[in-house]
């Protein structure tokens, strides 16, 4: 058979315009704020617990002024009234401790169920997510959202709030606190903010572009690592390690250029701004400031003294504001990684599903699209009897291999019907339908556990001489015996095992679950020539009742299939016997040629 298949059309690029670093911003502090939703009820109380506690903390300020008053006083000393002022320290301090104390518990009761929480969800997601998005998704990026990002949130949500209330309220009360006493002293208090303030100001013009600049920067190198690493044995077997250490030196040399045009600058300005907050700066300008309005006899020593122990506490504020703004960046773009994750859409389950009646497989006019727009399969209509074994055979991005993951529901279709037993397997419920379903793919995962376990993953319940023959099926028997441990060998530890004997092992996975259907994605292609044919004899005898799919790229491995499909551009172009395509003289016998 052939059908043509029409040329896409070349159009515009219509991808969409990067987002601005605001919106961004915008995105991820959305993230953050639905994420943190559960547990904003025992934030708000940890808040007000921390400013309580931070307004305690104010008392031994007033007294220690009142001490003064009282040791300044004429005449012989109020003992009662000092152990008073004591009392009232020891009991401003202890209350202060109990507050935070109470707070940090609450927040990290907040953190920890939050954390579980989000795990669970994830977990739970991830369970109902399409097998394909784990093929298009690394696992590096599902571990750092659920380890990694998780974590990035306990700071913000165990720390930052408290933190951040105690460093703003308890300078802010101290400014109340000298307003009620000379409006003067809280001015003077404040005196170097401003220097501050404008320097920063002038420090953070377009820190956004030049962050921007930094991150294009930062990949250029990365770019000239990662190259110049991987390809150092073809770069030196060629001669050409001289230039390839030039290219990278440019890269590099231009990496620091741009880095240090931005941060010279901003530290010498960093150097002034912080030097209006550092406490010697601090304590000399109210110290001087104080002894000036106590000669004008506008204030009294003691209000001069509690004026400037007030302005040293002031400092706190901008540093908890500098790292609380760093913690709070840092968490919501774990918190975005963490939202895509949950967000991530799951398969569609039948309302009402059914149950397959036999094992017959169609493919009835199936297109597939990855993105949308582009169709990688158009219109294939194949049917796979029950016992049968049909190979899909073509060139590399024909299609093979995303017309047989349709099957076990990588993806669905976005036109067309897959039907096992009869029925579309968008109404088979997924427990269902990988009872009769199972697969063997390229990509192949082993967990770190014993190789039988690893074998018994579909059957639990196997018994040892049911794996045992699994993996003799699979060839991959005498392999695992010689194992220190044999079947007990731990993957990764005593079991260092090549990629065709990984294979071998994920086939014999596979034989044990004894599924009717299997679908085999380049399941011998890491297999070695000696093995090969054993296994594509034991696959032949085990498809007996079955239903069988083959990605085959090595034709001579599927010349007894009782189908080969051939595909080219998304299309079945020819399908028929081994013999029926070669006498036909089309696709299939010029690649079969290609390979003599």
């Amino acid at each position: 058979m052939s059908t043509a298949v029409a040329e896409p059309a070349v159009t515009a690029d219509t991808r969409p315009t990067p987002p601005s670093a605001r919106e961004i911003a915008r995105r991820q502090a959305a993230a953050l704020a639905r994420l943190r939703a559960p547990v904003m009820g025992r934030t708000r109380l940890a808040i007000a617990l921390a400013a309580a506690g931070a307004l305690a903390a104010l008392v031994p300020f007033v007294a220690l002024a009142r001490l003064g008053e009282l040791l300044l006083a004429p005449g012989p000393v109020d003992r009662d009234a000092v152990l008073m002022v004591a009392w009232l320290v020891v009991a401003g301090l202890g209350v202060r401790g109990l507050c935070l104390g109470t707070a940090l518990a609450v927040t990290h009761f907040a953190d920890s169920s939050l954390q579980a929480d989000l795990r669970r969800r994830m977990i739970d997601r991830l369970g109902r997510v399409p097998l394909g998005w784990f093929s298009d998704t690394s696992s590096g990026v599902v571990r750092k959202s659920a380890q990694d990002d998780v974590s990035d949130l306990h700071h913000l949500v165990a720390h930052h709030s408290v933190e951040l209330t105690g460093a703003v309220v308890l300078p802010l009360g101290g400014l109340a606190y000298l307003l009620w006493l000379d409006w003067r002293l809280a001015l003077l208090a404040v005196a170097t903010l401003p220097f501050y303030a404008v320097a920063y100001a002038w420090m953070m013009r377009g820190y956004q572009e030049r962050i921007q600049e930094m991150n294009a920067a930062f990949a250029r190198i990365s770019a000239a690592v990662s190259e110049f690493v991987s390809g150092i044995a073809v770069i030196k077997a060629f001669g050409r390690a001289r230039r390839a250490h030039e290219a990278y030196r440019r890269t590099a040399a231009e990496f620091g250029e741009t880095y240090a045009g931005w941060v010279r600058p901003m530290l010498r300005i960093s150097a002034l701004s912080s030097s209006a907050l550092v406490a010697p700066v601090v304590a000399t300008v109210n110290a001087a400031g104080g002894a000036w309005f106590v000669a004008e006899g506008w204030v009294s020593p003691v209000e001069a003294m509690t004026g400037l122990l007030v302005a040293l506490i002031l400092p706190s504020t901008v540093t908890a504001l500098g790292f609380g703004a760093q913690s709070r960046r840092t968490a919501a773009a774990a918190a975005e990684r963490i939202a895509d994750i949950l967000d991530t859409p799951v398969l569609p389950v039948a309302e009402h599903p059914r149950v397959p009646e036999g094992h017959r497989v169609e493919f009835d006019g199936v297109s597939f699209s990855y993105d949308g727009r582009v169709d990688v399969l158009h219109g294939v209509s194949l049917t796979l009897e029950p016992g049968t074994v049909t190979a899909l055979v073509g060139p590399s991005g024909s299609g093979k291999s995303t017309l047989a993951t349709l099957l076990p529901r990588f993806h669905d279709v976005t036109a067309g019907a897959v039907r096992l037993g009869g029925v579309d397997v968008r109404e088979i419920a997924p427990t269902e339908l990988y009872r009769h379903v199972g697969f063997v793919l390229q990509d192949v995962q082993l967990l770190r556990a014993s190789v039988a376990d690893n074998i018994r993953l579909g059957r639990p319940e196997a018994t040892d001489e049911e794996v045992r023959d699994a993996a003799r099926a699979a060839q991959v028997h005498d392999r695992i015996t010689a194992l220190p441990r044999g079947y007990d060998a731990v993957i990764g530890e005593d079991a260092q095992l090549s990629g065709g004997e990984a294979q071998r092992v994920s086939i014999a996975r596979a034989l044990l679950a004894d599924t009717p259907v299997l679908v085999l994605d380049e399941a011998t292609a890491f297999a070695d020539p000696e093995s090969e044919a054993a296994i594509q004899d034991a696959l032949s005898e085990l498809a007996r009742g079955r239903t069988l799919l083959v990605v085959a790229h090595r034709l001579t491995t599927i010349t007894g299939a009782d189908r080969i499909a051939v595909l080219d551009a998304g299309a079945v172009v020819e399908a028929g016997t081994h013999d029926e395509l070669l006498a036909a003289g089309g696709r299939y016998a010029r690649m079969w040629e290609a390979t003599r």
